[in-house]
């Protein structure tokens, strides 16, 4: 099992807000804990946190009142790493993060939606966690078009991420199908089995090309699927 390069931890800890307050678990107006309390409950440096509210506040999610702390102001939803990632844990919100199981250049199998020009894609198969507990299994397909050779090692937590800034490729739209399927055999070992959420995606790229096919089988039980409309 590979770690994919994690994001900064500032930024981290922005995304977690982030998701956070577009959930509604930080609500519009909410004054956040004093920063010497919040940056202890969250095991960070104040300097680390103030980072992340300087981020938050410039996407227009916190006002920094000077004197009087910080407040959280809803609006329209702000650039995101994760701005496609619609899993949620139940309560709401949760960081997700990536493990890469495995990746491999292989023929596109029949069961995918068409996408690439070609007979060739890479095959990443990650698990995901929300805050911190296993949350979906994902196989990733990538046309193989996109890069020559693909290394477990140089990818982030974030693909969309690594794509833009490696491959230059900025996925701009995706059409997410969801429905229930059973688990793949390889997810067993991860603690993924039976029926479960299936998400059947494909994205496509800055110049209308879809690059991108992709399964994502949750655990109802613990996540659920959000697509929020503004």
């Amino acid at each position: 099992m590979v770690q994919t390069h994690a994001l900064p931890l500032y930024v981290q800890i922005s995304e977690m807000l982030i998701r956070d307050i577009q959930s509604g678990r930080l609500g519009d107006g909410e004054r956040l804990p004093p920063e010497r309390e919040m940056a202890k409950d969250l095991s960070i440096s104040v300097g680390t946190l103030r980072k992340s509210l300087a981020d938050l506040s410039e996407k227009g999610l916190l006002e920094r009142r000077q004197g009087s702390g910080n407040y959280v102001r809803h609006g329209a939803a702000p650039s995101s790493v994760y701005a496609f990632f619609r899993l949620e844990r139940i309560e709401g919100g949760g960081l997700p993060t990536a493990q890469i199981l495995s990746v491999e250049l292989r023929e596109k199998p029949d069961c995918l939606p068409a996408f690439g020009d070609g007979p060739m894609a890479h095959r990443i198969r990650r698990l995901r966690h929300l805050g911190g507990a296993p949350a979906a299994v994902e196989e990733i397909w990538l046309d193989a078009s996109a890069c020559a050779a693909l290394n477990a090692e140089d990818l982030s937590e974030s693909l969309y991420l690594f794509y833009k800034n490696s491959l230059n490729i900025w996925i701009q739209r995706a059409e997410d199908r969801v429905g229930v399927g059973d688990a793949p055999n390889w997810a067993r070992a991860h603690g993924f089995d039976g029926t479960m959420g299936l998400v059947d995606r494909v994205s496509w790229s800055q110049t209308g090309a879809s690059v991108e096919a992709s399964r994502t089988w949750f655990d109802p039980n613990t996540v659920r699927y959000v697509a929020r409309l503004t």
